[in-house]
């Protein structure tokens, strides 16, 4: 692991995990294209740091507002907690099926299509007519399920959770903040999990500049990132990220047949 393979890490994870192309789907062209991964169980925690920055600047009041449990808040905590039982429950019983699946760089490209399909959907067919203010308990559970589903490699969380928001006729905006707020739980979640297989390991040979580098360089690039899709989602289509994910996925199925 050396400093530009950090690099190129966080500038991939901070795009693609915020922006609808699937971050883990990235990643495992990253590792057979390229030789290029993580390699390091702390680069990973703070890779998921750097991950959630972003988003508590973003949305820092309405974080702040549940944090402090203001009463206007609450019916949204209630909501957040109900969409992330779903998703932890996948990721707890699947985990094995979801490891398996990232050995496999074919397997991203078919499920890159998918997404784009999603996306291609959303954009033809959907209406969006409701806020959070009119979302109920299955509407987060739905929401929680395709989360959840987003383990899998080529699979995106913010696709899926924006498209399953939408499609249950929740305007852009609503839909682009419960999806952040709803993934910084499962974020730290799995940051945690990894940081008691750390401390378990020690710290031994660690090089805590490439590690810093990798969290800053994923939150800058993340930031960004959200900036640019609440700009789409407000004024343009996600229909460049459709096409996007369908390009990139028949290239992978194609050097995938060739290799």
């Amino acid at each position: 692991m050396n400093l530009i393979n950090v690099v190129i890490i966080g500038i991939v994870q901070g795009i693609t995990e915020f922006l609808p192309i699937s971050s883990s789907g990235h990643l495992v062209i990253l590792q057979n294209l390229f030789g290029i991964n993580e390699g390091q169980l702390t680069l990973d925690i703070f890779l998921h740091i750097g991950t959630v920055i972003p988003i508590l600047i973003i949305y820092w009041q309405e974080v702040k507002d549940i944090l402090l449990l203001k009463k206007e808040k609450r019916r949204l905590s209630y909501l957040i907690i109900v969409g992330i039982i779903p998703t932890g429950l996948m990721g707890f019983f699947l985990k094995d099926f979801f490891t398996g699946l990232f050995s496999s760089v074919l397997n991203v490209g078919f499920m890159l299509l998918i997404t784009g399909l999603f996306l291609y959907l959303v954009e033809k067919f959907a209406v969006s007519r409701k806020g959070l203010a009119d979302m109920k308990e299955h509407n987060a559970v739905i929401i929680g399920i395709a989360q959840g589903l987003a383990i899998i490699p080529g699979i995106s969380r913010s696709g899926t959770t924006i498209t399953a928001s939408i499609f249950q006729s929740f305007d852009r905006e609503s839909a682009a903040k419960y999806s952040f707020l709803v993934s910084i739980p499962v974020i730290l979640g799995a940051g945690m999990l990894e940081l008691k297989e750390l401390l378990d390991n020690g710290f031994a040979g660690t090089n805590w500049v490439l590690i810093i580098t990798g969290a800053v360089v994923t939150a800058v690039t993340g930031y960004l990132a959200i900036k640019y899709l609440l700009h789409v989602l407000k004024k343009g289509s996600l229909m460049v990220f459709a096409y996007y994910c369908w390009i990139l996925g028949v290239l992978i199925i194609i050097l995938a047949g060739l290799f």
